[in-house]
């Protein structure tokens, strides 16, 4: 009952992921960082609770799980779009993410069938998909946030109003020239740009440019002016 209520439990979240990431929203700190920390250790919290004990046969699935896990977590970063949106991250999954969400089961049901039938039942249960889903979003955060910190974007905020790892983006943007760069999302590799600065509006001085019009206007008309005496 247990195993029906961990896939329930797993189908639920990665349905929730896939589709926050498919419409973008913006990314709070402690979601991308802190939440796959907490699966993880759950993960391996299962693992420790079973009966049957871990054999090396066990551990070399669970490494190799956890590589392919850790392979397409961090492909998953890399092609994530990244954005500043009112002075904040903001990210967006594009749909050929859909690809490495589809790889990433295909090879979990791949290695847990093959652990199953080479005598690795802990490798091959249930207990080890919150430890590879925990895997997975870790390696996508381990992209991600060096993506994020290199642009000098903070994190979303929290529910608290706080921002998280406020110091190092901080600390980060003290280090940068003074000229403000917000960040533009290379959508075609799906990685930040932030050499390319983003032109912001100057002040526009409406009296300055009224002046010109009008001396535009003059110059027309004098110009039609002495056409019409030299026809003359």
């Amino acid at each position: 009952m247990s195993d029906v209520i961990t896939i329930i439990a797993v189908v639920a979240i990665i349905a929730f992921v896939i589709g926050r990431q498919l419409m973008g929203e913006p990314l709070r700190g402690k979601r991308v960082v802190l939440l796959p920390v907490i699966l993880t250790v759950i993960g391996l919290s299962d693992l420790g609770s079973k009966s049957q004990p871990v054999t090396p046969t066990d551990i070399a699935f669970l490494v190799v799980g956890g590589l392919l896990a850790a392979g397409i977590g961090a492909a998953q970063g890399s092609v994530m779009r990244l954005e500043s949106r009112d002075g904040a991250l903001w990210g967006q999954m594009p749909l050929t993410g859909l690809w490495l969400w589809a790889l990433l089961i295909g090879t979990r049901l791949l290695v847990t069938g093959v652990a199953d039938v080479a005598g690795a039942h802990v490798a091959g249960s249930t207990s080890t998909i919150l430890l590879m889903l925990g895997i997975n979003r870790l390696a996508q955060a381990a992209v991600v946030l060096p993506r994020t910190l290199s642009a000098n974007i903070p994190f979303a905020p929290e529910k608290d109003g706080k921002t998280f790892l406020a110091g190092l983006s901080g600390a980060a943007a003290a280090d940068a020239p003074a000229q403000r760069v917000p960040v533009r999302a290379v959508r075609q590799r799906g990685q930040v740009d932030p050499t390319r600065p983003e032109r912001s509006a100057p002040g526009i001085d409406w009296p300055a440019v009224g002046r010109q019009v009008s001396a535009f206007l003059d110059s027309r008309r004098d110009s039609r002016r002495d056409d019409r005496r030299r026809r003359r």
